[in-house]
């Protein structure tokens, strides 16, 4: 083992160790499962911010955008950025002071499938049980993709076998995710934050003078046909561009819709400590979102440039381009001891991106699993002791079905991501809203638009998008708006909600 790969090899230990050592300072902190949970609903308005955008962001900020800029140009990647800078902002701006008051004011909810059913009065647990069930569903492969990622990072960097590596980084994660909970998750996502914005820096400086300065980098993107239009998309295969149409934009812009319904991210609404901070809290992830994808799409197209310059191999296919920031990184190591440890923090950036998401993955799927199902929905009887264990019990069994199914390492970082948020989009968005906004609206359409949501994003997926044209759009936003269609006409066909639950609507 070479003196770089050590070295690159100690940074990343070190920064792993770190995150293990918080998640021990914690451990002591969680003393019921509320804090395990939601914290006690203690974070700070910078945490808030910082913790929901890096676990929002996954590896698909450092590694999938910048793949799918490095390929087709700028349309797609700047369409979907646009979409989830401006579903960000509406997110904090609409949802987030309603969601902290309404979850703490619908008998201190502290899982969304809680509050959807403490605010309709779902005596029957049914609407609880589907949201517990879709979490599970869409939330073990999202984390399966995060663990095949770091696997995929170690694999390629030390020269050792994938699956070793992909499971040593699932231990990791589940180590200080078991141990410190939600405010372990939240803190060490802070700090996630952080070293991404770091590695996002040093990749676009580095990058830019390897590939012969910045007027070098658009003069090689201006010779690709509709590689910086917003208007058109290259292709690589032919070389060629095709026009992005309408409805194309709006397939991308869709992505944005998706914030509505993410658990992971709207637990960190209802985590913090005073919702009069949530302004803060939205100027800061707004602008750190906005600058840290604008960033990612420029590492995609100065990546061209390295490749025609002869710095970086030329890569082909979305797998293979998404590992264009490890290859920046490796050719940074080799420049001395200073650059081996950015190009350190580099890849212990692409770890913080997956990390940050995995982690706050594993907690949403276990409070659904231990919590809203084993307690809630089956009634098991069990002591604060008893559900703490419970919890970390569950965030690890939910972690080996990960591992199970990311043993297999070929596989796309954007497109499971993608379809992962399709489906928490299309299930819990329009229920969200609804639940927030509308006080006609009933525990029959809330369910009925969930399963709607839900079974509309894998038909739309696997039978209606395959047959092309106008079909071929992103699933998330025709179940959408399905689901949101669904909560309206249910919801008047069916009984009116409770007087108590209209009182307490309109108090919130």
């Amino acid at each position: 083992m070479s003196s770089t790969v050590i070295g690159l090899l100690t940074v990343i230990i070190i920064y792993l160790l770190a995150m293990v050592a918080i998640g021990v300072f914690f451990s002591s902190k969680n003393k019921n499962v509320g804090d395990f949970y939601l914290g006690g609903r203690k974070l700070g308005p910078i945490v808030t911010a910082m913790s929901a955008e890096a676990s929002d962001m996954s590896s698909w900020l450092l590694m999938g955008l910048p793949g799918v800029a490095y390929l087709s140009g700028f349309s797609e990647a700047g369409w979907t950025a646009i979409g989830l800078a401006i579903g960000t902002y509406l997110n904090w701006l609409i949802v987030a002071k309603r969601l902290r008051r309404y979850t703490a004011k619908a008998n201190d909810s502290i899982t969304l499938p809680e509050f959807f059913s403490n605010r309709y009065r779902d005596k029957s647990r049914a609407l609880l049980a589907i949201a517990a069930i879709f979490i599970v569903i869409f939330f073990v492969p999202y984390t399966a993709s995060g663990f095949s990622a770091c696997g995929k990072l170690f694999s390629t960097l030390f020269d050792i076998p994938y699956i070793p590596a992909m499971i040593a980084s699932a231990v990791i994660i589940v180590a200080y995710t078991a141990l410190g909970g939600y405010l372990a998750a939240s803190t060490t996502d802070l700090i996630q934050s952080i070293v991404m914005t770091l590695a996002l820096i040093i990749v676009v400086i580095f990058g830019i003078n390897v590939a012969g300065g910045l007027d070098a980098v658009i003069d090689n993107a201006k010779s690709l046909d509709g590689y910086l239009s917003l208007l058109s998309s290259h292709d690589p295969v032919t070389g060629t561009s095709s026009a992005y149409s309408g409805l194309n934009i709006a397939s991308a812009m869709a992505w944005g819709l998706g914030y509505f319904g993410m658990p992971h991210i709207l637990l960190r609404f209802m985590g913090i400590k005073d919702e009069n901070k949530l302004k803060m809290s939205r100027r800061i992830a707004t602008i750190w979102v906005v600058i840290s994808m604008f960033i990612a799409i420029i590492i995609g197209i100065i990546g061209y440039s390295m490749s025609k310059a002869g710095a970086v191999d030329v890569l082909v296919g979305s797998s293979e381009s998404e590992t264009l920031i490890i290859k920046i990184a490796m050719l940074l190591s080799e420049n001395g001891f200073f650059a081996i440890i950015m190009a350190g923090l580099i890849l212990a950036g692409i770890l913080a991106c997956t990390m940050s998401t995995s982690d706050s993955q594993l907690l949403a799927a276990s409070s659904s699993v231990s919590k809203n199902l084993l307690v809630d929905c089956f009634g098991l009887k069990l002591s604060e002791k008893a559900s703490m264990r419970a919890a970390r019990l569950t965030v690890m069994f939910i972690a080996i079905i990960g591992v199970i199914i990311a043993w297999d390492p070929n596989s796309s970082v954007f497109k499971i991501v993608s379809f992962a948020w399709a489906g928490f989009g299309a299930v819990f968005g329009p229920v969200m809203l609804f639940a927030l906004f509308w006080k006609r609206s009933n525990k029959y359409g809330a369910l009925a638009g969930m399963v709607v949501g839900g079974v509309m994003v894998f038909v739309w997926k696997y039978l209606i998008a395959p047959m092309g044209g106008a079909w071929a759009i992103y699933e998330l936003l025709p179940a959408f708006i399905l689901s949101s269609i669904t909560i309206v006409v249910v919801s008047l066909l069916t009984p009116a909600p409770e007087k108590e639950i209209v009182e307490e609507f309109e108090s919130v």
